[in-house]
């Protein structure tokens, strides 16, 4: 059975690479049959925080994963760790290092001024028994540290296929600090084999650590995973996705109003392709067509614009239902309304209006809350063209009146009144649908203004053309 897991260190939110690397994950594990496990990497206690544990489960479980079994935490299982490196002490596959970290740093420096690349094993010499049982006497402390052979480690990777390093590169490494806790190399090796790991599935920046992870299977006889190493995330200059680039965590493109349902879409196309044009894939279909074959080998660029071009497929795609809950306590937490004040069949006809112009949660909020509340401004670019002429304010007033008559607000009648008190003004009946429209939404651009009208009634909409008409220039003071 094929067994993955997903594995983040909880020193910050979710980010979207990681969130990329844990769906190609579940989607592996579903396709096949087989299991997804998270585990957490919490070993630097110094930056690991609870909190940020649980923003990355909030952040999975918004993203609809989920995983089999318990979650794992490296925080709980140091003890293990301290065995399996004792194991290949004992074994002669690990040594004990004396030197202090000071003068490994110094080693460092003087590498990188004489610009070559530090290596361990050739600046160190190991100490003779007789000095090694005098160090532990005098309690000397020491890592321990795996000693890597000459020759070459090679593995097969799903989509690189080959990858050979010289061992001349790799160096001895650490597996066990002087403090006695387990460095990433080790951790990692142990859980997946204890864990029953067949396929291991991460970023591209792993794979220099690959061969390291290689030799610990090999000193302790494990047969490896097979391994998968995915592009890179960048951002539209080509550069790693930062800060520098906008929203980076998932947490914040929830709070942007974006939809699971997009995010996860477009993740999963992120550096795989299934093949053809289609780009709008449920998660169903995801499933049944994803495979490590159309991982590509290329960086992928994400480009937020494309993602709110697919929210905006979503929203006006799926059923309002799925949706308007959070539509509804965007709503609120901005101060639009307040939960007294929901009405849900109001929100869905609003929604209805608004879902197939709007790419986000949150542009509701922005370009819908005049369905909620009288318009606070009214949009200045709008105001200049539609507003210029001081004979507005009469075609407003007549236009009220005219409603206030009608007893059907229906977008059909709604929109006969305008048309026939257009002709009588002798004006262009387009002239006064924008003038409308502004004095309505506060916008230059909405959904159908009849249509609009009909959702938030004559009375609402006559007072609205009352109030605009204080704010166009008087006729009068026009001349």
């Amino acid at each position: 059975m094929i067994k993955v897991r997903f594995a983040p260190s909880p020193t910050g939110f979710l980010h979207i690479g990681g969130a990329r690397t844990a769906i190609f994950n579940w989607l592996y594990a579903k396709k096949h049959g087989g299991k997804f496990f998270l585990r957490i990497e919490d070993t630097d206690f110094k930056r690991s925080g609870e909190e940020m544990t649980v923003a990355i489960i909030d952040s999975l479980r918004w993203l609809g994963l989920d995983w089999d079994g318990e979650l794992v935490r490296q925080s709980e299982r140091i003890e293990i760790y301290r065995q399996h490196a004792q194991r290949l002490l004992e074994s002669g596959r690990a040594y004990r290092s004396f030197v202090p970290e000071e003068e490994l740093e110094t080693a460092r420096a003087q590498a990188k001024l004489e610009k070559r690349d530090f290596r361990y094993r050739e600046i160190f010499i190991r100490p003779s028994v007789e000095e090694e049982q005098e160090l532990l006497a005098s309690n000397k402390p020491f890592a321990l540290r795996l000693e890597v052979p000459p020759g070459k480690t090679s593995f097969d990777d799903l989509v690189h296929g080959d990858v050979t390093f010289d061992n001349a590169v790799v160096d001895d490494f650490v597996i066990l600090r002087s403090e006695g806790l387990p460095t990433y190399h080790l951790a990692v090796v142990v859980d997946d084999h204890e864990m029953g790991i067949t396929h291991v599935l991460r970023g591209d920046d792993h794979i220099s650590n690959t061969p390291k992870q290689m030799k610990l299977y090999e000193a302790f006889d494990w047969r490896p995973p097979q391994f998968a190493h995915v592009p890179l995330i960048l951002g539209p200059d080509k550069t790693r996705l930062s800060k520098r680039h906008g929203a980076t965590a998932v947490g914040e493109y929830e709070k942007k109003g974006f939809l699971p349902e997009a995010l996860f879409n477009y993740l999963a196309l992120l550096g795989w392709s299934p093949g053809g044009d289609r780009e709008i894939l449920p998660r169903e279909e995801l499933l049944a067509l994803f495979d490590t074959h159309g991982i590509s080998k290329s960086n992928a660029v994400f480009d937020e614009k494309k993602l709110e071009w697919m929210n905006g497929q979503y929203l006006s795609s799926l059923p309002v239902a799925t949706y308007e809950n959070r539509i509804a306590e965007a709503l609120i937490a901005a101060g639009v309304i307040s939960r007294t004040e929901l009405r849900h069949d109001y929100l869905r006809a609003v929604i209805a209006l608004l879902k197939t112009r709007l790419k986000t949660i949150q542009e509701f909020v922005t370009y819908g809350a005049y369905f909620f509340r009288d318009p606070e401004n009214y949009e200045e670019a709008a105001r200049t063209k539609h507003w210029k002429d001081p004979q507005v304010r009469v075609w407003l007033a007549q236009f009220a009146d005219e409603l206030e008559k009608n007893t059907a607000f229906s977008p059909a009648e709604t929109e006969s009144c305008l048309r026939t008190l257009a002709e009588k003004l002798g004006v262009a009946a387009a002239k006064l649908i924008h003038a409308t429209r502004l004095a309505v939404t506060g916008f230059g651009v909405s959904p159908s203004l009849f249509a609009t009208m009909a959702v938030l009634g004559k009375e609402i909409v006559v007072h609205r053309l009352r109030q605009a008409i204080s704010q166009i220039p008087e006729l009068n003071a026009a001349q």
